[in-house]
C-alpha cells in the first residue's frame, strides 16, 4: 500500500519527502537505466498528488538523475561510455581528496564502522543482491568522506553517484562478483596505518576498477 500524505504535511514537505526517497532509490540502483517514470505512477507509489511529484521529478532532472524528453517522457538516464568516463574522472579526482582530508579524523570507531559495512557488503555479494551491494558500497565511501568535513565536495560526489546509480546496479548484476572489493580492505589498512599516499591510491583504484567495467 502506498504511504498516504501525513495530515500536517504541506505541499513543500510532500515534495521534499518524494524527492529524498526517490533520490535514494535512484542512487542505490533500485530503478533500471532507461526505466520510464510517470507523475501519476510515482504519485500512486507515494500516495501523493501530482504537484509535489512533478516538482520532485524536475529537481531530480536538474541533478542529472532523470532525463525529460521534449515530449515530457521522464526516465532514468542510459549513460554513454563518454559520460561514464567523465563521471569516473570526477570520482577519481575528488574521492581520494575527500579520503585524504578524512584521514586525520579517522579514529578507531570509524574503522570499526567501515569494517561492519564491508561485512554487509560481503553478505550482499553472497546473496547476489545488486541493490544491497551498491547501497553498502556507497555507505562505505560516504561514512569515510563525512569525516573530511568538506560538504561542497561531498555534495558533488553524491550527485555523481546519483547519476551513475542505475547504470552501476546494472553492471554489478552482470559481473556476478564472488567477493567484495579487495580495495575496501586496502582502504581500511591505510586508515589504520595513517598512510595518506596508500589511502589515496586505494580509493582511486577502488573507483576506477568498477567504472572501467561500465565503459567497457
Amino acid at each position: 500500500m502506498p504511504a498516504a500524505p501525513r495530515p500536517s504535511e504541506t505541499v513543500q514537505s510532500q515534495h521534499d519527502r518524494v524527492y529524498r526517497q526517490l533520490r535514494q532509490r535512484i542512487m542505490h540502483g533500485e530503478i533500471e537505466p532507461g526505466a520510464p517514470l510517470t507523475i501519476r505512477g510515482v504519485g500512486r507509489a507515494f500516495g501523493m498528488s501530482m504537484t509535489p511529484v512533478r516538482e520532485a521529478l524536475r529537481r531530480l532532472a536538474a541533478e542529472g538523475a532523470l532525463t525529460i524528453s521534449a515530449s515530457g517522457r521522464v526516465s532514468t538516464p542510459a549513460l554513454s561510455n563518454e559520460r561514464i568516463e567523465e563521471l569516473a574522472a570526477i570520482r577519481a579526482l575528488i574521492e581520494p581528496e575527500l579520503a585524504s582530508r578524512a584521514l586525520p579524523r579517522a579514529h578507531f570507531a570509524l574503522i570499526e564502522r567501515l569494517q561492519a559495512i564491508n561485512a554487509l557488503n560481503a553478505e550482499a555479494v553472497v546473496k547476489q543482491d545488486a541493490v544491497a551491494y551498491l547501497r553498502t558500497n556507497l555507505e562505505f565511501h560516504r561514512s569515510l568522506y563525512l569525516r573530511a568535513q568538506a560538504p561542497a565536495m561531498l555534495a558533488v560526489i553524491e550527485t555523481v553517484w546519483l547519476q551513475l546509480g542505475p547504470t552501476m546496479r546494472s553492471l554489478y548484476a552482470r559481473l556476478r562478483r564472488s567477493e567484495p572489493p579487495q580495495t575496501h580492505r586496502m582502504i581500511i589498512a591505510a586508515l589504520r596505518a595513517g598512510d595518506e599516499p596508500g589511502l589515496r591510491l586505494a580509493v582511486r583504484t577502488d573507483v576506477t576498477q568498477g567504472l572501467r567495467h561500465l565503459a567497457g
